[in-house]
C-alpha cells in the first residue's frame, strides 16, 4: 500500500467510513432485535453500548490502521514484529471475506427486488383475481437457481468497478454520492411513516422505555448489535484508517461515524414501528431479516398509494446500503493482497473476485437446488453467516481489545488520539480503561452466549 494513498477530504473520509458501517445490519437486523428485546429499553441500552464501548473499540481499530499504514494483517506485524498478533488481523480478513461471499447474494436479492419494483412484476399475482403472496414471491425470486446468480454477478461487477477505480476515485467518490442519498431516502420514508394513523403508538413503543425489561440478555444483545452495526472486528476500520491523513482527529471521526450509524438505526425504527402498529405486523418473525425486507414491507406497500414508487425507493435504499457494505468488505481483502504479494490493485481485485465467485454462487444455490447439502446442520449460506458473524467477528473484536489494552504500548494509542500531541484528548485514559476492562470481557460474554 503506497503511503501517498489518502482520502482526499474530510467529507469523503466520513462518508466512506459511515458507508462501511451502515449496512443491512442497521436496516433488517435492528428492528427485529428491538422488537424482541423490549422496544425502547433495548434502544436505550444499545445507545449506551455504542457510546461507552463501540466508540472506544472503533478508536482502537483506527489506532492500529493509521499508526501502521498497512492492511489488517500487516498492521499488527508492523506494530509488534515477530509476535503472533497478526492472527487478529487474519481473523478480520477471513471474516470479511466470508461475509462478503454471502452478502453478495443478499445484495443480489435487493437488486432483483429493485428491478421487480420498477417494472411492477413484484406486485403481479399469478391469477388476475388473486392477492400477491409475497412469501411465495420470495421463494420464487430467491430459491431458483439462475436468476439470483445473475443478480449476484451484477453486484460482483458493480463492486469490482468501484474498487478498480481506487480509494479516492472509487470508494470515496461513490460514498460522497450514496451516503447523502441513503439518508435522504431514510428521511423521506420516515416522513411517510409518521403520517400513518397509528404512528404515535409506534413511536411510543420505540422511544418510551420500560426499565423493567432491561436484563442480562437484553444487554448482551444490544452490545452484539452495536458491534455488528459498527462493523467492528472485521478489519474494515483498520484498513480504512490506514488511508486517513495524519491531521484527522480520530476521536471526532469515531464520534461522527458512530452517531450517523446510530441515526440510521433510529430512523429505521421510526419507519418500521409506526408501520407495525398501523398495519398489525407486530410478531417477531415479520421483522426479522429477509422476512421484513422481502415479505412484510412489500405487503405494506400494497396498502399505500403509489405502491411501485415507494417499493422502488425502498429497494433502492436497501441496495445502496448493501453496495457500500460490500465495497468496504472487499477493500479489506484487496489491501491485504496488495501488501502481501506486492500486487497491483487491479491484479488484487481480479484475484479476489475469482476466489469470491464460486463461494457466492454456492451460497446462492444453497437457497435452491443445493439446499440439502449441509455443513454442521446448515446450508452453505447459513453456515458462513453463523461462523463469520457469531464466531469470527466477536473473537476478532475481543482479541483486538486485549491487544490494544495489554500488548500495544499505551503511548501508541495516545499518540494517535492526540495526533502526536497536536490535539488535546483528556478523555484518552477513559478510552484505554473501557477497552481493557469493559469491552474485552463483555465481548467474551457475547462469544460464549452465541454457542449456548
Amino acid at each position: 500500500m503506497k503511503d501517498k494513498i489518502r482520502f482526499s477530504s474530510k467529507l469523503g473520509l466520513i462518508a466512506a467510513t459511515v458507508g462501511s458501517a451502515v449496512g443491512l445490519g442497521n436496516i433488517w437486523r435492528f428492528p427485529a432485535e428491538t422488537q424482541e428485546n423490549g422496544g425502547a429499553a433495548f434502544l436505550l441500552v444499545y445507545l449506551v453500548c455504542v457510546c461507552v464501548l463501540g466508540i472506544p473499540v472503533m478508536l482502537a481499530e483506527f489506532t492500529v490502521g493509521r499508526s501502521a499504514r498497512a492492511d489488517a494483517i500487516h498492521s499488527f506485524q508492523k506494530l509488534t514484529p515477530g509476535k503472533p498478533w497478526w492472527i487478529v488481523g487474519a481473523i478480520g480478513v477471513v471474516a470479511s471475506f466470508l461475509i462478503l461471499g454471502f452478502y453478495m447474494v443478499v445484495s443480489g436479492w435487493t437488486l432483483e427486488y429493485l428491478v421487480a419494483s420498477v417494472d411492477g412484476s413484484l406486485f403481479k399475482a399469478e391469477a388476475p383475481c388473486e392477492a400477491v403472496d409475497f412469501g411465495v414471491k420470495m421463494q420464487e425470486y430467491v430459491q431458483t437457481d439462475v436468476r439470483p446468480i445473475l443478480f449476484t454477478l451484477s453486484m460482483l461487477v458493480l463492486n469490482a468497478v468501484v474498487l478498480w477505480r481506487g480509494v479516492t476515485k472509487g470508494i470515496e467518490r461513490l460514498s460522497n454520492i450514496l451516503m447523502p442519498l441513503l439518508f435522504l431516502l431514510l428521511i423521506v420514508f420516515c416522513c411517510v411513516s409518521l403520517t400513518l394513523p397509528e404512528a404515535s403508538e409506534g413511536l411510543k413503543y420505540f422511544f418510551t422505555p420500560d426499565f423493567s425489561k432491561i436484563d442480562g440478555p437484553v444487554i448482551v444483545n444490544a452490545l452484539g448489535q452495536a458491534f455488528f452495526s459498527l462493523s467492528l472486528g472485521l478489519g474494515i476500520l483498520i484498513t480504512y484508517a490506514s488511508y486517513y491523513p495524519g491531521t484527522t482527529s480520530l476521536g471526532r471521526t469515531a464520534v461522527t461515524v458512530s452517531m450517523l450509524d446510530l441515526a440510521v438505526a433510529i430512523l429505521m425504527g421510526m419507519i418500521i414501528f409506526p408501520v407495525v402498529t398501523t398495519f398489525g405486523i407486530g410478531d417477531g418473525d415479520s421483522l426479522r431479516g429477509g422476512t421484513l425486507v422481502f415479505v412484510t414491507i412489500p405487503e405494506v406497500f400494497t396498502r399505500m398509494q403509489c405502491t411501485r414508487l415507494w417499493s422502488s425507493l425502498f429497494f433502492l435504499l436497501i441496495s445502496v446500503a448493501a453496495l457500500t457494505s460490500t465495497i468496504s468488505l472487499g477493500q479489506v481483502s484487496v489491501a491485504f493482497l496488495q501488501d502481501a504479494f506486492r500486487w497491483s490493485r487491479h491484479k488484487a481485485i481480479t484475484c479476489l473476485f475469482l476466489l469470491l465467485l464460486p463461494i457466492s454462487v454456492a451460497c446462492s444455490l444453497s437457497q435452491g437446488s443445493w439446499n440439502d447439502f449441509k455443513l454442521m446442520g446448515n446450508n452453505i449460506f447459513d453456515f458462513l453467516d453463523n461462523f463469520a458473524t457469531n464466531c469470527l467477528l466477536p473473537l476478532g473484536a475481543m482479541l483486538l481489545c486485549i491487544y490494544i489494552g495489554w500488548v500495544l504500548p499505551k503511548s501508541t494509542l495516545i499518540d494517535q488520539l492526540t495526533n502526536r500531541g497536536a490535539l488535546r484528548a483528556p478523555w484518552a485514559p477513559a478510552v484505554v480503561l473501557a477497552i481493557k476492562y469493559l469491552a474485552a470481557p463483555l465481548i467474551f460474554v457475547i462469544l460464549i452466549s452465541n454457542f449456548l
